[in-house]
């Protein structure tokens, strides 16, 4: 992929300073981050540990661009997310961030192709462009042969191996994985993180996996706890 000038974006250092974010339940506010201060440099690759409810998938959610803070500042390379007007954050969502879920957001009807090529329309790749991009990225997970089938004729590690390829379609320079082997077996497990790994060890990514799970995280070099909306 890099020497093909697929993976032009190198990764970003992200730092976050007394973030804080509330929800507001008919009952009671609920603090999901509580002043978070946290660094990270660019293509690392981290995890992020923790129960459900500990604030992992809030911090993906806020480095992505898809929720605001309550206070304090998010800076993902040299732009301030909470001066980003809305406009601008669709644009850092489609061309900075790419995004792989537990369950993985493929659409039904379409091939793993067609999947693929959708973020590439909306950012007006060229037919060329995106025809060698889509085939280098299913190589590149291990699906060459497999870009015509639909998701339903794919295992689940298929799928999500499609998925990060999806994330990966505009070639961002960070990668934010919510509980992304959630679904899988060991051996799927295992082939998923390696490939986020790689994505920071070969082509210079900057990649943060939230997960519950210690065999999940357990090649990580950099594991961060969290409890109760904080580090611990």
């Amino acid at each position: 992929m890099a020497e093909n000038g697929f993976f032009k974006n190198r990764g970003v250092p992200v730092k976050i300073s007394k973030l804080t974010k509330s929800y507001e339940t008919s009952a009671e506010q609920v603090k999901a981050l509580k002043s978070v201060d946290w660094e990270i440099g660019p293509g690392e690759a981290v995890a992020l540990m923790g129960p459900s409810g500990c604030g992992k998938t809030t911090i993906l959610n806020l480095l992505g661009g898809v929720d605001h803070a309550t206070g304090g500042e998010i800076v993902v390379g040299d732009q301030k997310l909470g001066a980003l007007s809305e406009r601008d954050l669709e644009k850092y969502r489609l061309f900075k961030v790419g995004f792989v879920f537990q369950f993985f957001n493929l659409i039904p009807t379409l091939t793993a192709i067609e999947n693929l090529e959708l973020p590439m329309l909306v950012a007006g790749v060229d037919g060329a462009g995106r025809k060698q991009r889509m085939a280098a990225l299913l190589q590149m997970v291990g699906l060459g042969e497999k870009g015509h089938k639909r998701p339903e004729e794919l295992s689940g590690g298929e799928q999500q191996r499609v998925a990060v390829a999806l994330a990966l379609a505009n070639d961002p320079s960070l990668i934010l994985a919510d509980e992304p082997t959630g679904n899988l077996d060991t051996g799927n497990t295992r082939t998923i993180t390696s490939l986020f790994l790689s994505l920071a060890e070969k082509y210079g990514k900057t990649v943060i996996m939230a997960s519950h799970d210690p065999k999940a995280v357990e090649h990580f070099k950099k594991v961060y706890n969290m409890r109760d909306g904080n580090f611990v």
